[in-house]
């Protein structure tokens, strides 16, 4: 990339040439930066990735012909419509696209994200699943999967309009979200890289619940999550579909499935200790785990993880 394309997409590396983990900066910083790397060099990549807690970002210089944008998007899904959008990405031609899958319910979107990955020449998708938040349908677990599979063929059918280079597309899917991004890559073959944060597996907390008592008991805990009513299904419509069939929401089962796939799971504990390393022990291609000390929606991390997340669609 030379600087000039780097203005256009709004950002400019210190050398083209470096790690994608390496601090983004302006010119005015090129010292520091040579710094940063001089001590990359000596200390070796540890070191390196220590500093990736600052990015310095510049304003987008629109495009003329092709100027980065925000649209509506209304995504179908079986018989619904999805509410969405789009931030395209600066410049002319196809960009590689990076779907944003959101939580239950979906507090956390993680658009300061999106925007930093759309500055990075990346367009970003995000909509609401099914049920949720507005869109047409109804919620289910199982619906937010195949909500992601039909958005992936929305953006097949509408590659030219919306400028998507459909052989490079990625998902990110935070907590229930990451459950989905996990489950959606065993369906989408021509998907190959998937980043779940804070991934929620719902097997692990349902698998000692056998019977409906214990799932109503489940029900009347403080934290069951029964009164969002941004979701349009009620808590036995969402959660004994889990009851009947455990293992569609065992994602170590899935292991297989996602062998050839580059994934990252990132999270604040190691709840999901057992569950990576399944998952890793069957990965051939790429594969990342790692614990930060941080929340469930990374709160005093946010500008370690953009950095983690462009360095994993940069590789």
């Amino acid at each position: 990339m030379n600087e000039e394309q780097a203005k256009r997409i709004g950002i400019l590396r210190i050398f083209d040439a470096q790690p994608p983990h390496m601090t983004i900066l302006t010119k005015r910083n090129s010292a520091l930066g040579l710094w940063f790397l001089f001590a990359a060099i000596l200390l070796g990549p540890k070191y390196a990735l220590a500093q990736a807690d600052s990015i310095v970002l510049r304003d987008i210089v629109w495009d003329k012909s092709s100027p980065a944008s925000m649209t509506e998007l209304f995504i179908p899904s079986d018989n619904a419509l999805l509410a969405g959008f789009i931030y395209k990405a600066n410049g002319p031609g196809k960009h590689p696209t990076l779907l944003l899958l959101h939580g239950y319910p979906g507090n956390e979107r993680n658009l300061d994200l999106a925007q930093v990955v759309r500055a990075h020449g990346w367009n970003v998708i995000y909509f609401d699943y099914r049920g949720s938040w507005g869109s047409q349908g109804r919620f289910a677990f199982k619906n937010c999967v195949q909500d992601v599979v039909n958005a992936v063929g929305f953006c097949k059918k509408h590659a030219d309009s919306l400028q998507i280079d459909t052989s490079n597309i990625a998902l990110f899917g935070h907590s229930m979200g990451g459950f989905v991004c996990l489950k959606a890559l065993e369906e989408l073959p021509e998907i190959k890289k998937g980043f779940a944060l804070s991934t929620w597996d719902i097997y692990g907390d349902f698998k000692k619940v056998m019977t409906q008592k214990e799932l109503d008991d489940m029900m009347n805990s403080s934290d069951a999550g029964i009164h969002y009513f941004v979701l349009n299904s009620s808590f036995h419509e969402i959660f004994d579909p889990v009851l009947k069939d455990k293992d569609y929401f065992n994602l170590a089962l899935g292991a297989k499935a996602l062998a050839n796939k580059e994934i990252i799971m990132l999270d604040e504990n190691a709840h999901n200790s057992a569950l990576a390393a399944a998952l890793k022990s069957a990965n051939e291609s790429y594969f990342d785990y790692e614990v930060w000390q941080t929340d469930h929606p990374f709160t005093n991390k946010r500008v370690a993880l953009i950095n983690k997340v462009l360095a994993f669609l940069d590789r």
